[in-house]
């Protein structure tokens, strides 16, 4: 018998639009160790690299990927110009794909 997404309790939500690599990653590790075994962590991003970065992390600490899916495309992000730059017009709005996840901490 599988569980229903919709069924899954989120214990802890982590969001990390407009954050890019390595800061996501690096949130969901400080999460995960404040959580306990068992809790499911959910995790809202922005950045491309955590389509990688986020299942690289689970396979290589042992936790559970539960879910990862594609919320929406072309998403306006509200990002400090200074932090990321596009190649382009300074004076476009920067978009973006919004991905979310949710990560079951392992048992100790």
């Amino acid at each position: 018998m599988t569980t229903s997404i919709t069924q899954t309790a989120i214990n802890h939500h982590l969001d990390t639009q407009g954050l890019i690599c390595p800061e996501p990653v690096m949130m969901l590790h400080r999460t995960i160790r404040q959580a306990d075994g068992g809790d499911v962590i959910e995790i809202l991003a922005t950045d491309p690299a955590t389509t990688r970065d986020i299942p690289n992390f689970c396979r290589h600490l042992g936790h559970t990927l539960v879910h990862q899916e594609t919320l929406a495309e072309d998403v306006s992000l509200d990002i400090d110009p200074d932090e990321i730059t596009v190649a382009g017009d300074n004076d476009e709005p920067t978009n973006g794909t919004l991905y979310r996840y949710l990560v079951k901490k392992k048992n100790a």
